[in-house]
């Protein structure tokens, strides 16, 4: 089911109740671990979260203990096991540094997290699309990537109520700048034009520089 949404093979009468269904697996029969198989994993996060689950996505990172990511690290992985349960499987058919058994992850963790992203209209980061995703209790993220244009960054930090997050935009490139708030009121940043406020976000369009916004 899971790939289907992912590519839009699902009639648009029937997403709620596929998404339901996945939903109802992560949550009653993997209880919050991962349970796709290597192809899934690719798309596991991203349907997760351009659907409304998030949070799901954030547990299924955060867990510890067997089948996780959080798993290998708590046995001394400092790369991606081929298999899940790489401590135990046997060597010879168990590579130490499987990067596609992390699937979406690590993107999941630019893209949605930090909120550095392409656009597809203008590939290669001339335009970015800058959307991070508060979840769960994690409290800061901080991620730059080096783009052909220059240096793009982003840091937030959540101190109760208050989002405080400073982006930086390279030269030569242009971004829209999606800052969740409850309204446009709350908003508070320097240099920066008007902005339109659409589901929970005031949106900007903003071109190279640096940015500092306070929400709540």
């Amino acid at each position: 089911m899971l790939l289907p949404l992912a590519f839009g093979l699902v009639p648009d009468d029937l997403k709620e109740k596929i998404f339901a269904h996945l939903v109802d697996k992560i949550e009653n029969e993997t209880h919050g671990h991962i349970g796709t198989g290597l192809i899934g994993g690719q798309y596991l996060n991203r349907v997760l979260s351009d659907n409304g689950r998030p949070d799901l996505s954030y547990i299924i990172a955060s867990q510890k203990d067997y089948p996780s990511w959080g798993y290998m690290a708590e046995h001394g992985a400092t790369t991606i096991w081929e298999l899940w349960n790489g401590n135990t499987a046997d060597p010879t058919m168990n590579s130490g540094n499987h990067v596609m058994l992390i699937g979406d992850l690590a993107l999941w963790f630019y893209e949605y997290l930090a909120g550095i992203a392409p656009d597809d209209a203008q590939p290669g980061f001339k335009h970015i699309i800058m959307r991070p995703t508060p979840v769960g209790d994690l409290t800061f993220v901080k991620a730059t990537h080096h783009s052909p244009y220059g240096l793009i960054a982003s840091e937030w930090h959540r101190h109760g109520k208050q989002f405080d997050w400073r982006i930086e935009i390279p030269a030569n490139t242009t971004a829209t700048v999606y800052v969740p708030a409850t309204s446009l009121e709350t908003v508070t940043v320097k240099n920066a034009p008007a902005a339109r406020f659409e589901n929970g976000r005031a949106i900007y369009e903003l071109g190279s520089g640096k940015y500092h916004f306070f929400s709540e």
